[in-house]
C-alpha cells in the first residue's frame, strides 16, 4: 500500500508540475522565442560549467563550479557564475591580464586588443582561441562524487566485516555482499576462470562506478548529469580494459592471433588483420555501447517531456507524464543492465586474452 500511495503521489506531483510549466509557456508565448525540443536535449546531455538546478535565465538558481584555463598569460582560475550573461548576450571576465568569454558552453581568451566578440558567417568567434580547459565541469564534479559515495560505501562495508568477521551482513553489507558475490561467482569465475582474484578488484571498481554514474544521472535535481553517456568516460573505462588485457595476455592469446588454429597458410594474410583489429573493436564497442544507450535514455526523456512545451498544451501532458514515468523506470533498468553487460563483457575479453592453451 505505502509503494502504491507513493507512486500515485509522484503521477499527481509530475502532471502538477507540467501543467504549471505548460501554463508559463503558453503565457509566454509570442514573448519569447519558440522553443527548441532538440537544442535543449543536446544542451542537456552535453558537459557544462555548471550544474543547472532550476529556472531560466536571471531566474535560475545555478551551483557555480570553478574554472581553471591556461592561457597566453598562464593560468586563471575562477567560479563560473563569473560568465553572466549581460545585454549583448556575453559577460567578458578579466584575471591576470587576459579575457575569457563563454560561447556555446565552451571557454575562449579573446585575442589581445580586443573588447568585443567578432563571428564569421558560420557563427563561430573569429578573434578568439580556445586556451588549455582544466576547469571543474559538471561532469567532473559528478565523477569526483562518485568516486566519493564508493569510497564511503566499500570503507564502511569493509569495517563491518572486519568488526564482526563472517557472520550474516547487515544494513549496508546485506546490500552489497549479493552484488559482490554474483560478479565473483557468476562473471570474473564463469568468464576468466584460474586465476580470476587478480582482477576482481577493477571488475567491481568498473560495475559498482557504472552502476553509481547511471543512477545519480537518473536523479532531475542534478540536472541528469551525463556522467556514463560521456564519451571520454566510457572510452578511458575501455581502455582500462584493453591495457589489462594485453599485460596479462598469455601466449595462447598472441598464437590464436597470428596463427589461427585450423585456418589453411593462405588465408592468414586475410584472417591475420582481421584479428589484430579485434583487439581494438571489442573495447570501441565496449565504450560505444555504453555512451550510446545511456545517452539515447536521457534524451528520449526530454522528447516525452518536451511534447507539452512543443505543441503548448496542458492536455499533452496526459500522454507525455505517463510515457515519461515508464521510460524513467525502464532506465533504472539499464542503469543495472549496463553495468552488468559492460563488467561481463570485460571479463570475456580479459579471460580470453589469459586463458591456457588447450592440448
Amino acid at each position: 500500500m505505502k509503494f502504491e500511495t507513493y507512486f500515485k503521489s509522484l503521477i499527481i506531483t509530475s502532471l502538477m508540475v507540467f501543467a504549471s510549466l505548460s501554463t508559463f509557456a503558453s503565457e509566454e508565448k509570442g514573448e519569447k522565442e519558440a522553443f527548441d525540443p532538440v537544442e535543449f536535449a543536446i544542451h542537456h546531455v552535453l558537459d557544462n560549467h555548471e550544474i543547472h538546478v532550476w529556472g531560466e535565465g536571471e531566474d535560475a538558481f545555478v551551483i557555480p563550479l570553478p574554472v581553471i584555463v591556461f592561457g597566453s598569460e598562464g593560468m586563471a582560475v575562477f567560479l563560473s557564475s563569473e560568465f553572466h550573461h549581460d545585454d549583448h548576450g556575453h559577460h567578458i571576465v578579466e584575471k591576470n591580464g587576459m579575457q575569457f568569454v563563454k560561447n556555446h558552453d565552451k571557454i575562449y581568451e579573446l585575442n589581445k586588443g580586443e573588447h568585443h566578440l567578432k563571428y564569421d558567417k558560420e557563427g563561430n568567434l573569429e578573434n578568439a582561441t580556445k586556451p588549455f580547459d582544466l576547469s571543474i565541469t559538471k561532469n567532473v564534479a559528478t565523477l569526483i562524487l562518485v568516486a566519493i559515495i564508493l569510497i564511503l560505501v566499500f570503507r564502511a562495508v569493509g569495517k563491518h566485516y572486519a568488526r564482526n568477521g563472517a557472520v550474516a551482513p547487515k544494513g549496508l553489507a546485506s546490500w552489497m555482499e549479493p552484488l559482490i558475490l554474483f560478479i565473483r561467482d557468476d562473471i570474473a569465475k564463469n568468464n576468466i576462470k584460474s586465476g580470476y582474484e587478480r582482477f576482481m578488484p577493477f571488475l567491481l571498481t568498473v560495475f559498482f562506478f557504472i552502476l553509481c554514474g547511471n543512477i545519480l544521472g537518473l536523479i532531475p535535481v542534478l540536472t541528469n548529469p551525463n556522467l556514463t553517456g560521456n564519451i571520454s568516460v566510457t572510452m578511458t573505462l575501455a581502455l582500462f580494459m584493453l591495457v589489462i588485457q594485453l599485460i596479462y595476455s598469455k601466449s595462447a592469446f598472441w598464437k590464436h592471433i597470428f596463427m589461427p588454429p585450423g585456418v589453411p597458410v593462405a588465408l592468414y594474410p586475410i584472417l591475420v588483420p582481421i584479428e589484430l583489429a579485434g583487439i581494438i573493436i571489442k573495447p570501441v564497442a565496449l565504450l560505444i555501447r555504453l555512451f550510446a544507450n545511456i545517452t539515447a535514455g536521457h534524451i528520449i526523456v526530454i522528447s516525452l517531456v518536451s511534447i507539452i512545451f512543443v505543441n503548448q498544451s496542458v492536455g499533452w501532458a496526459g500522454l507525455s507524464v505517463p510515457m515519461t514515468l515508464f521510460i524513467s523506470v525502464l532506465e533504472i533498468l539499464v542503469a543495472f543492465l549496463q553495468a552488468y553487460i559492460f563488467t561481463m563483457l570485460s571479463a570475456l575479453f580479459i579471460g580470453m586474452a589469459v586463458e591456457e592453451a588447450h592440448h
